[in-house]
């Protein structure tokens, strides 16, 4: 994967990580591209919002996208580490690569998906560690809540 490229779509993802803080939502983003570099699904984490624990940034672009034959070749990229359920998600249907903005505030599954030979790129973007250290500062309690401490 093109880091310069990685890097342009990850500020689709920080858009919305910006939306859903500014909703009053843990900020974090995804979107999901075909291979040909079509956005096909945008989202953020929203279980704040709309009081429910399966909406995560990853579960929204990917159900944004809508129904796609395969998701071989595609490329979710995400504002953070994924976490179980949604690293879950990128091997139960295939997704072929992983762009994370950050795992330094949190580090979820993306080892147990590069062992399984899914593509990860880390970039360690300075804005989303910055903008989830804040949060994380913020809101302690939200946060162990969402990541389920």
């Amino acid at each position: 994967m093109d880091e310069r490229q990685a890097r342009a779509w990850l500020v689709t993802a920080v858009d919305e990580a910006r939306a859903g803080l500014a909703e009053g939502g843990i900020p974090v983003g995804a979107a999901l591209y075909g291979p040909d570099g079509t956005l096909l699904g945008r989202g953020r984490n929203r279980r704040v919002q709309d009081d429910d624990p399966s909406t995560h940034a990853e579960t929204a672009a990917f159900r944004a996208a809508g129904r796609q034959r395969t998701y071989r070749g595609t490329t979710m990229v995400t504002t953070l580490s994924p976490c179980w359920y949604c690293s879950g998600l990128v091997r139960q249907f295939g997704i072929s690569r992983v762009v994370i903005g950050e795992a330094t505030t949190f580090h979820g599954g993306h080892d147990w998906l590069a062992g399984l030979g899914v593509e990860i790129l880390l970039l360690e973007d300075p804005a989303c560690i910055a903008m989830m250290r804040a949060f994380v500062e913020k809101n302690p309690e939200l946060w162990n809540e969402d990541i389920g401490e």
